[in-house]
C-alpha cells in the first residue's frame, strides 16, 4: 500500500520511521517531510495547509492511507475533505479536532461530562478577564483559546504576571487570532504526564505513558516550548493512576464527543497534572505527541498501520504490545529558540551515532544542501536512546547527543531527571 504522511517535524519522522516497518507498506511519500524524512519517504513541497493540493496528490498517486501529524490542517478540516474525495485518511473531522483548537470548547466539555480539570473562566473581552485575574488572584494559568504551536499558555506566579500575559495575548495579538478570546484557569500543582490514546469513536486503546519536559531550561525554567525532550514510560502513571486516567477521562471524554455529535477518531492526546495519584487535565490534543512521540513509537512493537486502519474503519480493539526498555528524546535546538534563531548551520556528527545501536536521531527542523544537513526550525532533532533502565536510556542519549555539533546547538541537561527522582 501507499501511504502519505502530512508533516515536516520530529513526530513526523518518527511516524514515517514506524509506519516505514510494516510489511504492508510498498511506498511513503511525506508532505513536506525534512532531510531525515527525505532518507525513508518521497518527499513533496506541498505544505500541510494546502488541503486540496494534498487531496489532489493523494486522489492522483493511489495514496491508500494519508496520516496527519500536525494540528492545523485537522482544524482546518482535511479528514472531512479527504473523506469527500473518497480518500482514506486517519485524524479527527474538524468539529472533533475542535478539541484541541479551542480551549474554551474544550474546558466546556469537561465540565459538562464530569472529567477532572481545573476551574476556569472564559472571556472574549480584556476586562472582563483582568477583573477575573483580580479576583482571584495568583499563581495563575492564561491561555490563548486557540492553535498557538505550544505556546499559548501562559503559568503566572503573581497577578503582574498574569496581566501582562493576558495583554501579550490579547491586547499586543502576540498569537494572532488564537488570542481573540482566553481561558484564565487554575494553577494545579503537581507532576505533568503526558497520556495518549488511539479511538474508533467507541473503543480506546492506550499507548504507553510518557512525560514531556516542556520550558526551555534546567529544571523547568524560562519560557515554555514545543517540548525539549521526552521519556516513556512515565513511572508517576502507576497501575492504579493508569486506570483512573481511562476510566475518569479518555473514556468520558470519547463518550462525551459522541454524545455531542462529534464523534472522535483518531488520536488523542491528553496532557495531565498528577497529585496525591489524581489525574486531572490540562489540556487535550488532537495529535501524537512531539517530542513523546518519538520515544513512544522507539518503544512501540508490532504493526502500527492496522492500528490506524482499524481507527478509521470502526473496529478497534486487543492491546499493543511494548518494548519492557525505556526510551528517552533530548531535543537538540536552535540557539534563541523559542524566541528568534538563525538557520542553515551544517549539523555534524550524524554519520557517528548512525553506528550507535539502540539510538535514533529523529529530524525535525533540518533541511538538505548540497551533501549537508542544515538547521531549517527551533527544534532540530529528537536524539532517542533505549535502555534497560532510565539511567541507562538517558546515559546513552546523552552519550549520543555529545556526538552532535552545529554552530548555537542547545539542549537540556536534566531529561527524565523525575523519572530518577522518583524510582530511587
Amino acid at each position: 500500500m501507499k501511504v502519505l504522511l502530512v508533516g515536516s517535524g520530529g513526530r513526523e519522522h518518527s511516524l514515517v520511521w514506524k509506519i516505514g516497518q510494516s510489511p504492508r507498506v510498498s511506498k511513503l511519500f511525506c508532505a513536506p517531510g525534512n532531510a531525515g524524512i527525505a532518507q525513508m519517504a518521497e518527499c513533496i513541497d506541498t505544505p500541510p495547509t494546502d488541503l486540496e493540493g494534498l487531496a489532489t496528490f493523494a486522489d492522483g498517486n493511489g495514496i491508500d492511507l494519508t496520516v496527519v501529524g500536525p494540528e492545523l490542517p485537522l482544524a482546518m478540516g482535511i479528514v472531512d475533505l479527504f473523506e469527500e474525495r473518497g480518500l482514506r485518511i486517519f485524524g479527527p473531522h474538524r468539529e472533533a479536532a475542535e478539541i484541541e483548537g479551542s480551549k474554551v470548547f474544550c474546558k466546556d466539555l469537561l465540565r459538562k461530562y464530569g472529567v477532572p480539570t481545573a476551574q476556569y473562566g472564559a472571556f472574549n473581552d480584556r476586562d472582563e478577564a483582568a477583573a477575573y485575574i483580580d479576583s482571584i488572584g495568583a499563581p495563575i494559568v492564561v491561555k490563548a483559546d486557540g492553535l498557538a504551536a505550544g505556546k499559548g499558555v501562559i503559568p503566572s506566579m503573581a497577578k503582574e504576571d498574569a496581566l501582562k500575559a493576558l495583554d501579550t495575548i490579547m491586547v499586543e495579538k502576540a498569537l494572532g487570532d488564537a488570542g481573540k478570546r482566553v481561558v484564565i484557569e487554575e494553577f494545579l500543582v503537581g507532576e505533568e504526564a503526558s497520556f495518549i490514546v488511539l479511538t474508533d469513536g467507541e473503543a480506546v486503546v492506550p499507548l504507553a505513558s510518557s512525560q514531556d519536559h516542556k520550558p526551555i531550561y534546567d529544571g523547568d525554567r524560562g519560557p515554555n516550548t514545543g517540548g525539549m525532550g521526552a521519556y516513556s514510560p512515565a513511572p508517576v502513571v502507576t497501575e492504579e493512576v493508569h486506570r483512573k486516567i481511562m476510566e475518569e477521562i479518555m473514556i468520558p471524554t470519547i463518550r462525551g464527543m459522541a454524545s455531542e455529535g462529534r464523534p472522535y477518531r483518531g488520536v488523542l492526546y491528553s496532557g495531565l497534572m498528577i497529585k496525591d495519584g489524581q489525574p486531572r487535565v490540562l489540556e487535550f490534543n488532537a495529535r501524537f505527541g512531539d517530542p513523546e512521540n518519538q520515544p513512544i513509537m522507539m518503544r512501540m512493537k508490532g504493526d502500527i498501520v492496522p492500528l490506524l486502519e482499524a481507527c478509521i474503519n470502526g473496529n478497534l480493539q486487543g492491546s499493543i504490545d511494548w518494548d519492557p526498555r525505556w526510551a528517552v528524546c533530548v531535543v537538540m535546538a536552535s540557539k534563541g529558540y523559542p524566541g528568534s534563531y538563525e538557520k542553515n548551520k551544517v549539523i555534524r556528527g550524524l554519520d557517528r551515532v548512525a553506528e550507535m545501536e539502540d539510538v535514533f536521531v529523529f529530524h525535525a527542523g533540518t533541511a538538505g544542501e548540497g551533501a549537508d544537513i542544515v538547521t531549517n526550525g527551533g527544534r532540530v532533532l529528537g536524539v532517542t536512546g533505549l535502555g534497560e533502565d532510565v539511567k541507562g536510556a538517558i546515559d546513552l542519549t546523552y552519550s549520543a547527543v555529545k556526538k552532535i555539533q552545529w554552530d548555537g546547538a542547545y539542549y537540556r541537561s536534566d531529561i527524565g531527571k523525575r523519572a530518577l527522582d522518583r524510582l530511587q
